[in-house]
């Protein structure tokens, strides 16, 4: 599964710690929250030309006292060590039949370090299996809407004819796959069928499979398929989160926040949604839920100045990533294509290339309304890429399909639950393979 944050190369294994008491971490070098010793020169005071360096320990708040270094005092020669007494065979046999105390549970480092080669992968694969599982629930009401109906149609025939490709057209459209995006894979199997390459259901399904991957990856040509297309000196890193009231944008930003400070980053909230008066205090219980500081300012105030603070406060505090709530007005008017593009505008000023993402947050729910939305968002806020919410709460997960194929733009998350964690990086293998399992 790998990390949900992948702009960080260095960390390879990653524990969230949801459910594990806090434990002391080991503090790294060079951390920016630790205090550091320093140096002091001072003069030996029997040779006052000959400067003596001094190492001061490091002033922490509400600590003791830092006791000054002195130099030690010389003693005399110490005589020599005494051979050590030869222990029995006996007493060696108990100390080597020792027991090693075994390792606590929750004994866990941030980057596994404390875990054998063999235990991270155990992990990683017991994740990988979790994470399957939870995907292919989310999307099994669509695959009864699909897959199962396949099944059904297909039931005592022996070919594949015209009236099983009738019936494959209506369930693909039903579980809005979208009509241009179901006659492109119908004309495939057509194709297969006149070759003598599809000739039963096993092989249907598996030329489906393979136009529907071959579509969702095609859309990672476009847009932002990935974080790391950013060098990492580039910081903050800003994500801008467009679509309208209703959708989850809001539980979308607080889920983002809570996901990437767990994987070591230092995150900042902007409530750039001035508009609503509840979008700036939804957004504070999130950021309070997951102890992300949040920048905001009172109902009315311009966007862009909300925005040019919360960049400003983020390269003050050396934030990794900054998440920008914008307004969630109806797609059809015309002062947010003016106000979006005035908070590029500062954050282009203020910080390379951004912003680096433009997430279009859709409820899978709404179907074909929402990649009408999408359309919409595309022409007024360079949308690079889809947020996919409410995925595990509708039979119509064909929606990003239609969206890869008819806009470019690649899926970036799903939302496939309600808890913290349940909002995750698209996959699109796991996507395919739930809908025909």
């Amino acid at each position: 599964m790998g990390l949900f944050w992948k702009r960080r190369s260095g960390d390879q294994f990653v524990s969230l710690k949801l459910n594990e008491p806090a434990v002391a971490e080991p503090k790294a070098e060079g951390r920016k929250d630790e205090p550091q010793a320093s140096v002091r020169v001072e003069r030996a005071p029997d040779s006052p030309s000959a400067p003596v360096a001094v190492l001061e320990p490091p002033v922490t708040a509400g600590g003791p006292t830092p006791i000054p270094y002195e130099p030690p005092i010389a003693t005399p020669a110490s005589p020599p060590p005494v051979p050590s007494r030869p222990v029995p065979a006996a007493k060696t046999s108990e100390i080597s039949q020792k027991p090693v105390p075994s390792r606590s549970p929750f004994a866990t480092s941030v980057l596994g370090l404390n875990l054998s080669i063999e235990e991270l992968q155990a992990q990683e694969a017991a994740l990988e299996q979790e994470f399957s599982a939870r995907f292919r629930r989310a999307v099994s009401a669509t695959r009864e809407s699909l897959s199962d109906r396949l099944d059904t149609v297909f039931q005592g025939l022996k070919q594949i004819d015209e009236n099983l490709l009738d019936e494959l057209e209506e369930a693909l459209i039903a579980a809005d796959i979208g009509v241009s995006t179901t006659q492109h894979i119908l004309e495939t199997v057509r194709r297969g069928v006149a070759r003598k390459q599809i000739n039963d259901l096993e092989t249907l399904k598996r030329a489906i499979k393979d136009e529907l991957l071959k579509i969702l990856h095609q859309s990672e040509r476009q847009g932002v398929a990935s974080e790391t297309s950013v060098p990492e000196g580039v910081a903050p890193y800003v994500m801008m989160i467009v679509g309208v009231n209703g959708v989850g944008k809001t539980t979308t930003i607080g889920k983002l926040a809570q996901r990437i400070k767990a994987e070591g980053n230092d995150v900042l909230i902007c409530a750039a949604d001035t508009f609503r008066a509840a979008a700036s205090d939804q957004l504070a219980i999130w950021a309070e839920r997951t102890g992300v500081p949040l920048i905001q300012q009172k109902q009315g105030t311009d966007p862009a100045a909300v925005l040019f603070d919360a960049l400003k406060a983020s390269k003050a505090r050396g934030s990794d990533v900054l998440i920008v709530d914008t307004a969630g007005r109806l797609h059809n008017k015309s002062n947010l294509m003016a106000e979006l593009e005035k908070m590029k505008r500062v954050a282009a000023r203020e910080v390379e290339g951004a912003p680096h993402e433009t997430l279009l947050v859709v409820d899978a729910v709404t179907g074909q309304n929402g990649l009408e939305q999408a359309r919409q968002f595309l022409k007024v806020a360079g949308v690079t890429g889809i947020v996919l919410t409410k995925l595990d709460g509708t039979a119509k997960g064909g929606i990003a399909v239609a969206i890869a194929n008819e806009l470019g733009l690649p899926i970036r998350y799903a939302g496939i639950g309600e808890k913290v964690d349940d909002l995750v990086v698209f996959d699109p293998e796991l996507y395919v393979n739930g809908l025909f399992e």
